[in-house]
């Protein structure tokens, strides 16, 4: 499979200011040493608590925001060493769904005006050349030529998302970012805009990062899955080999947070103690060892690294590598 990010090194440290001088006192570590491939027509499912560093990323490999140091590769070009201006065509090949359908649309605007704006912004003028679009783009999502007239806020949550989806993808993307773009929505409505997704995969040849905390929609949509902890990737590995085949701690435990009616199962639950610790102070040596049932001294004193323990199965836990 051709690959169509590679992420290297990835770093993202927000510094912290103090008192009106502004001196640095700290920094939160967002994101650590990143490294993962994104390849063509797959959907990588990225997971984690809230906190762990899974929007930042995403933002960072759009570059919406600078990451501190590392390579973001897209088609064999690193886009971190690109000036804004000449972004736009990067801009063009990869776009970002938003996880709130209420505030990710201006409500000022019809949805005619909604999905011209990308044409406006990358300076496309042919009028016959946007409406085409448009209404192909409408076509694709399921809705009608008559909404192109109403406003954001006369529309359900579902049918705003659609409506995010197709300004998304109507410059025909290669990538999408989609942050938790279900999370707001009736479970009914989930599964629609998850089938939609499914679809625009399939037939318009996209690659996407879908951000989520919901193992259930994971298990239906994504193609890999990658956990990430406090800004580090923990485990990366096919669907089947992580639904089947976990092997870090906390994976085992997202798993075991996933409701089920088996009492039998329920009995055998890891149930997480305490919060996942700061970003601007986390833990020396495993970073997961201050919440993790399995943590022996060497896992407070040494830090593991990310290491394929089977073909394409990436873990980072010193329990695994002994």
């Amino acid at each position: 499979m051709k690959k169509l990010f590679e992420i290297k090194h990835l770093n993202m440290h927000y510094p912290v200011a103090d008192g009106l001088m502004g001196n640095i006192k700290g920094y939160v570590y967002a994101l650590n040493d990143v490294n993962i491939d994104i390849y063509e027509n797959e959907i990588l499912a990225l997971v984690g608590e809230s906190g762990s560093g899974k929007s930042t990323f995403g933002n960072c490999i759009l570059k919406l925001i600078t990451p501190t140091s590392g390579e973001v590769i897209f088609d064999g070009e690193n886009i971190l060493e690109k000036k804004k201006k000449d972004l736009k065509e990067f801009r063009k090949k990869a776009q970002l769904i938003f996880q709130n359908p209420y505030t990710s649309l201006n409500p000022r605007m019809k949805i005619y005006e909604i999905l011209k704006e990308p044409f406006v912004v990358h300076g496309i003028k042919d009028k016959n050349e946007i409406n085409s679009a448009i209404k192909k783009i409408l076509n694709i999502i399921g809705m009608q030529e008559e909404i192109l007239e109403r406003f954001p806020h006369e529309f359900s949550g579902g049918q705003r998302q659609r409506i995010a989806i197709a300004r998304a993808i109507i410059l025909n993307p290669a990538f999408i970012v989609a942050d938790e773009p279900v999370s707001a929505l009736d479970v009914s409505i989930q599964a629609q805009i998850i089938n939609l997704l499914l679809e625009l995969k399939k037939n318009l040849n996209l690659t996407m990062l879908f951000i989520s905390h919901d193992l259930s929609v994971v298990k239906f949509i994504s193609d890999r899955i990658a956990v990430m902890y406090l800004g580090e990737i923990v485990e990366i590995a096919s669907k089947e080999e992580f639904f089947n085949n976990h092997k870090h701690p906390y994976s085992e435990a997202l798993l075991n947070a996933v409701p089920v009616i088996s009492e039998d199962k329920q009995n055998k639950k890891i149930i997480l103690q305490g919060d996942i610790p700061s970003p601007q102070n986390p833990p020396s040596g495993c970073k997961f060892n201050t919440r993790c049932p399995y943590a022996c001294e060497r896992c407070r004193q040494e830090h593991p690294q990310l290491t394929e323990i089977s073909q394409n199965h990436f873990v980072r836990c010193i329990l695994t590598q002994q």
